[in-house]
């Protein structure tokens, strides 16, 4: 159930938020009691080398008059830790974020970014000049620009 703080904010009780936040859609009504989602245990998730995935990179990507462009935030990626490449209208950027050594480490007590292989693939929504592609590395962001092709506007297709 959801109750009102001192200035009428929506609140959420703490099961409904789990739920919410789990994406567990158990209650059925006032009747039945919300039925809470086991959280997995992190311990089984550590010892499973052989189910990492590399990270999504986050783009962005839009057009000007004559040039697409895609932005990728890639802080701490050096220029030889990259591999930019594209097939089919297909940009596929791959990296490594390194995280220094860690030989010292005993123990973390909080481990919010990701260190690791990334990789993300984007069907680009418009034809693009592949002879035409500028890849630049600065202050943290990718930023990869292609010239846009031209297109016939319409082309007349006899039907037999």
């Amino acid at each position: 159930m959801a109750r009102r703080n001192r200035d009428d904010d929506l609140l959420l009780e703490e099961d409904e938020l789990t739920a919410a936040f789990l994406g567990d859609d158990t209650s059925a009504g006032p009747e039945q009691p919300m039925q809470q989602a086991a959280a997995p245990s992190v311990e089984d998730d550590w010892d499973e080398e052989d189910n990492v995935v590399p990270g999504q990179l986050a783009v962005d990507v839009y057009e000007t008059r004559e040039k697409l462009v895609v932005k990728a935030r890639t802080a701490g990626v050096n220029k030889s830790d990259l591999d930019v490449s594209i097939s089919d209208n297909q940009l596929t950027i791959r990296g490594t974020l390194s995280s220094g050594s860690e030989e010292d480490v005993e123990n973390y007590f909080l481990q919010e970014c990701y260190w690791g292989e990334f990789s993300r693939s984007i069907a680009l929504p418009v034809a693009v000049k592949e002879e035409e592609i500028e890849a630049v590395l600065k202050d943290g962001v990718l930023t990869i620009t292609f010239a846009k092709a031209q297109q016939d506007s319409i082309k007349k297709i006899q039907v037999l």
